[in-house]
Order: structure tokens, then sequence, then C-alpha cells
């Protein structure tokens, strides 16, 4: 198991990022969390299996069709206490 602390950075906010996140980590058997950041970034914690971890953070590249993802910082993070990925409240 891995896991890393990212930071998503551009059009992330208010179009549906979170949602599709919390889907892609899920379908991908990724725990941890996501939030909204008050600096308009989103923020993640995402724990998992090298591969299944690496596939979530190229689609966070991506993001879902509305969003515009200009940088994403990336750090390493211990792993969650839960096994489960949910939606934070904006920090």
């Amino acid at each position: 198991m891995t896991a890393s602390l990212i930071r998503v950075a551009g059009r992330v906010q208010g179009v549906g990022y979170r949602e599709w996140l919390v889907r892609e980590a899920r379908r991908n058997g990724i725990s941890g969390w996501v939030r909204n950041r008050s600096d308009g970034t989103v923020e993640a914690l995402l724990s998992g299996e090298r591969d299944a971890l690496q596939a979530v953070l190229s689609a966070c590249r991506r993001g879902p069709s509305a969003a515009q993802v200009t940088s994403i910082e990336e750090s390493f993070a211990e792993p969650p206490a839960e096994p489960s990925f949910i939606r934070k409240p904006t920090l």
C-alpha cells in the first residue's frame, strides 16, 4: 500500500470534481478523502495498491469533462485509518 496527498489546481471547483473523484477512487479500490480548499484547489488523500493509485492519479490529471486541471502537487503521505473513500467538508 502506498499513499499520496495531492492538490489539484485549475477549474476544479463547481464542476463535479469531488464527486467524480469519489467514484474513480471507489472503482479502483482507493481509500482516503477529497475536499475543496478555500483557495480554489481540490485536495485529496489517496491510498491503495501502487497500480490502482497510479491509475487514479493519471485520471486526476484529466478530471471530469467540465474540469480544466492546470497542475497537481503530489507528496507522500500516511495511509488513512479508514478503508473507505469519503468527501470531506471544505477546508
